[in-house]
């Protein structure tokens, strides 16, 4: 289905999309392949984080849900992750600053002991016509949330981590083939891809695996929340598969890149685009 003409005010509510996004609560069957492990998803409240969430509780992993402020749609993800018999710690604050990334896998340790898999998914954009429109403090918020979090997020989770960790970036389509009208995005998108590959390196020898994943068009609060109407409605038509992806779309792709399945797996940027190809 199609959206329809809509907006709502960033970050944006799930309880207010129409359609309401598909994050696997239905679908999704765990078959164990994250038994023990605990994991820290950025953004987990909505979209591809509540997906994640979902699906790694259902594979046994106990969870650590950061998000900013959007406390209806948190409670609704750690409900999700309950039902499936897993721990579920809740951390609301704004990653774009430093001190809290700090904090959020502070309190991680303090709750589990360790950290075995790092989601760093939060993020921020907004549609501007032109390079003026941008306002100063928008670009740097978008930065310090996209990519900034995402140094800030690993650097205190590294000493916490054993081998077999594994740390995920969420990246995009848009670093390969980026839409004028969000540019500041498109930077901090490419930038994740780079980090990830560059992290992968230094961290190996750890035993420290590094991936990304880059989604094309997913339907997400996002969406409404930073895109005018009209490009709503459009929003997924131009890609292959000429739709939208939901969010459970994804799932599969972090939990496979999460599981000790994927062993030999890092440096990898993964596509889950509905057919449009990453360079």
């Amino acid at each position: 289905m199609s959206p329809s003409p809509q907006q709502q005010e960033p970050p944006g509510l799930t309880s207010a999309m129409d359609p309401r996004p598909d994050h696997g609560e239905e679908s999704y069957r765990g078959s164990g392949r994250l038994t023990g492990k605990t994991a820290v998803i950025t953004g987990g409240d909505s979209g591809i984080g509540r997906a994640v969430a979902i699906a790694y509780a259902r594979e046994g992993a106990d969870l650590m849900i950061s998000y900013l402020d959007e406390h209806e749609d948190a409670e609704e993800t750690r409900r999700w992750v309950e039902e499936a018999g897993r721990r579920c710690v809740l951390v609301p604050g704004d990653v774009a600053d430093p001190a809290h990334c700090r904090s959020i896998v502070a309190t991680a340790v303090e709750e589990f002991g360790r950290v075995d898999v790092l989601v760093s998914n939060a993020a921020f954009q907004m549609t501007r016509e032109s390079v003026g429109d941008i306002p100063d403090e928008e670009w740097d918020r978008t930065l310090a949330i996209n990519l900034s979090a995402f140094f800030h997020l690993t650097k205190a989770a590294v000493p916490h981590m054993r081998p077999g960790s594994v740390i995920i970036g969420t990246t995009s389509v848009n670093s390969d083939t980026p839409p004028p009208q969000l540019l500041p995005y498109n930077v901090t998108k490419a930038g994740i891809a780079n980090m990830a590959g560059s992290l992968s390196q230094l961290l190996g020898p750890q035993g420290i695996r590094v991936n990304s994943v880059a989604p094309g068009p997913i339907w997400t609060p996002l969406i409404p929340a930073t895109m005018p109407p009209d490009q709503v409605e459009s929003f997924g038509k131009q890609v292959p598969l000429g739709r939208p992806g939901q969010p459970a779309e994804l799932a599969a792709v972090y939990v496979m890149l999460a599981s000790d399945e994927a062993s030999y797996v890092s440096g990898a940027r993964i596509a889950v685009t509905g057919g449009q190809p990453i360079l």
